[in-house]
Order: structure tokens, then sequence, then C-alpha cells
């Protein structure tokens, strides 16, 4: 009988290979080459595709399948790669059986357009809740992980997973700077009702080719004070709000409430999330929330 792998054993087996495409991504971006934009979406954050998601995925693929044959895994690209046929299965299990989550490239439009706040996601997920998250910014040579209850913690590519720094998230104003909230896609008329407190980012109105932006993983390195997202995906936004929450954010649904378990979301989505900084801004976005409709 094959015996189920830890969360920990997961990140640990597969940060070597993970580290590698980190590498390859870095390596390839000013040279990459855009596939065309994935079918039935009109969304420019999620249209845009490049060989690196590919690459990566596949990568990934092969290493888990060779280290833990038996393992569920969900990754964007799943109709596209040629092995999602041999995983078990590709949505959540009963308690205690993994699903193993990638974003081979999130942010690929950020990552086209030459930007360093893109990032590789892999998660592992349980029943009810996340059990680890492993972020990898390949551009900005760091990586973040989390183990459920364990903290949030952060090091060099470089390094192994041993002798991290843990990461705490401190409210934006404390240590200098801006103010500001990330809106994401479907959330801009949000903005009336924060600006006089707040720099508003809104993704769709304020991204540009030429001027990098933050992304959610900016809650990471104190460059927002909270985010709005219409649903929270499993594969990126859902597995960032963990990295913040393990570090000490706050994240709950528009209405305040603590997120639902994972088996009882819908196409691998969290209903609309907020994560704050700080108990002031989360009441300030519980606050502009009520009576909004997406």
């Amino acid at each position: 009988m094959t015996t189920t792998p830890t969360p920990r054993q997961i990140l640990e087996t597969l940060f070597p290979h993970l580290r590698v495409a980190a590498a390859y991504a870095h390596q390839i971006q000013s040279r990459i080459a855009a596939l065309p934009d994935k079918a039935q979406s009109g969304n420019l954050f999620a249209a845009a595709l490049s060989d690196a998601d590919l690459s990566i995925q596949t990568l990934v693929e092969v290493a888990l399948l060779g280290s833990f044959p038996q393992i569920r895994f969900f990754g964007e690209e799943h109709e596209q790669t040629y092995n999602t046929k041999y995983f078990r299965g590709i949505d959540l299990g009963p308690p205690g059986d993994y699903l193993v989550t990638l974003d081979p490239i999130d942010g690929t439009r950020f990552y086209l357009d030459g930007h360093s706040n893109y990032q590789i996601i892999l998660s592992v997920l349980n029943w009810e809740n996340y059990e680890a998250v492993l972020a990898l910014s390949p551009a900005q040579n760091r990586y973040y992980y989390a183990l459920r209850g364990e903290g949030t913690f952060t090091g060099a590519l470089p390094e192994g997973l041993e002798g991290q720094q843990p990461l705490s998230i401190c409210p934006p104003q404390q240590i200098g700077s801006p103010r500001r909230i990330l809106l994401g896609s479907r959330m801009g008329p949000l903005a009336a009702k924060l600006q006089d407190r707040y720099e508003i980012i809104d993704v769709l109105t304020s991204y540009s080719q030429k001027r990098q932006i933050p992304n959610l993983n900016g809650m990471l390195v104190g460059d927002l004070a909270g985010a709005v997202l219409a649903a929270g995906n499993f594969i990126d936004g859902a597995a960032l709000a963990f990295l913040a929450q393990e570090a000490g954010a706050i994240v709950t649904t528009f209405d305040g409430a603590p997120l639902p378990p994972l088996h009882c979301c819908e196409g691998h989505y969290l209903p609309g999330l907020i994560v704050a900084s700080s108990d002031p801004v989360h009441q300030h976005l519980v606050a502009a929330l009520q009576g909004f409709r997406i």
C-alpha cells in the first residue's frame, strides 16, 4: 500500500524541481513567445498564455508522477498537457487525500510584458483547507511558503526550505509604504467607496506594460494594505491569501465571515475575498462592500 506523503514532504521533494523551473522562467523571459490566448476568457490577465506555462507544468507533472504517482493534481493548463490522464484525479479528495495544484506562471501578462512580480505557485489542498503553499518569485530571487498553522517563511531561491526567515505582515503605514488597496477584476466600482482613505489600484485600469503595479503578492512585501478579489482561484488568488493569512493578514469573505471549507466551493474557486493587513483596514473593506454586487 502506498503511503500518502505529508504536505512538507511534497514541498521538499518538489522544491528543487521548482527552482529549476524558476531559473528557466527567468532565463527565457526576455525571449518568450506568447501562444494564442486561452479560449473563452474575456479577462486580459486570465487569457495570457506562454511557452513557460506549459513547459513548467510539464516539468512539475513529471516530477510528481515520478515521486508520488498516486497523488491528485490540478494544473492551470490541465486541458493542454499530455499528463492529466495519468493522475488519479484533478478534484479534491476525501480528508487526507491531498490535491496538489499548480499555477505555472501566476501573472502571465506581467511576465510577458517584462515585469518582475510573476510567480510559480504550488499548493497542497485538503478536504477543508490548504495544507501548504509554496510561491517562487524567479525575477526577485525569493520564495515564500507556509504550512497550515505554522506561519509563513521566506528565503532566497538558492537556499533550501531549512533556515528560512519567518514572515510577518505589518500594516504598510507602519513601514512607510503607501496605503494602497488592490482591486481585482470586476471590483473596480468599489473604488469610489475607498478612494478617500486609500490609493486604489484597479488591475483592469491601472495595469500598464511599462509600469509595474503590485499583484496580490504585494501583501507579502508591504506594498499593499489590503486587497479585494471577486473570487479566489484555488491555484493562485486563494493560495496567496493563505500565505498572507499565515503571515498574520486577515482573510475573510465580503461580509467578514471566515472562508468556507474548500469542498463547499465550486469550480476550484473560493467566493469573494478580503485580504487585509490590519483590523482597521479589514473593517473599512467590509463596510465598503455592504450592498455591493458584482
